[in-house]
């Protein structure tokens, strides 16, 4: 149980909505392990009051802050720094303060990195990578891929002209192999890929359609959902079917939160009690 005083440090989260986050249930049990006298509140704030409650941080001695849709990107005309995954991905997800100054992170991209080492054994470096769906999750998943030196990204989308776009992007930001693709150049493009990222919302409700045809999985793939509600999506339902290695979003949404975390207290994270919270509140939403 957390006990409110004068001397309790506050962080929480931005966004619009905020009902459905899990991140207050995964930091408070991250608090509560460490013996922290700490706790976390979300902040439904319409697009309209963002300005205002980026201002408030201060003026209400809030200790860091996550930042969800629709927010990440309108947030940075109102910070002061930015780490250099931010600054390139153009997107920030966890703001941290730095004395009267409030500087802007993304761990989104990071937490798919450590999510796919820890969880998947899975070295980007080197690696084809194919993208469907060009969105927020993709640009950052996209640009720390990129970083970490994938050999090759792609991003099919159904909108050509968004995935131009990103791939664009990245490109000229990074120097990587960077390049769109149109839908009847998929089977080519997850031929010779390592690894293949469902990026798109689909798979959060049970009507929805594959992503991409289940024929196109390989063995050889590594199969990624950013989708974590449900943990086995059908997607990779179909991976797990072809005999391919699967990864859930699930690792992506707790690495985020352990990396900000960890930002933010600058301690050590207890990553499987962030974790079992997050599993808890998942089973729960089913």
């Amino acid at each position: 149980m957390i006990m409110i005083s004068g001397k309790t440090s506050i962080y929480g989260l931005f966004g619009y909505p905020v009902e459905h986050s899990f991140s207050p249930g995964m930091h408070n049990a991250a608090f509560a392990k460490l013996g922290l006298d700490a706790c976390y509140v979300p902040f439904a704030v319409h697009p309209d009051q963002l300005e205002a409650a980026v201002r408030s941080i201060l003026a209400l001695n809030l200790r860091g802050m996550n930042v969800t849709v629709p927010h990440k990107q309108a947030v940075m005309s109102w910070l002061d720094e930015f780490s250099e995954e931010a600054r390139l991905i153009g997107a920030v997800n966890t703001i941290e303060v730095l004395g009267d100054r409030l500087k802007g992170h993304n761990t989104d991209g990071r937490g798919f990195l450590r999510s796919l080492k820890d969880d998947a054994g899975f070295n980007p470096r080197g690696k084809r990578v194919v993208f469907i769906g060009s969105g927020g999750a993709a640009r950052a998943v996209g640009f720390s891929l990129a970083l970490a030196g994938a050999r090759s990204i792609v991003f099919m989308d159904l909108d050509y002209r968004k995935a131009a776009a990103l791939a664009e992007d990245i490109r000229q930001k990074t120097g990587a192999d960077v390049h769109p693709i149109s839908e009847d150049l998929l089977a080519d493009a997850a031929a010779g890929a390592d690894c293949l990222i469902n990026a798109t919302p689909l798979g959060l409700k049970k009507a929805d359609p594959l992503p991409m045809r289940k024929e196109l999985i390989q063995k050889k793939h590594l199969v990624c959902d950013l989708v974590y509600n449900p943990p086995e999506t059908l997607f990779l339902k179909a991976a797990k079917a072809r005999k391919a290695q699967q990864l859930s979003g699930i690792g992506m949404l707790l690495y985020q939160g352990v990396i900000a975390f960890e930002i933010w207290t600058k301690k050590k994270a207890p990553v499987q009690v962030m974790n079992n919270a997050l599993a808890r509140q998942i089973r729960a939403r089913r």
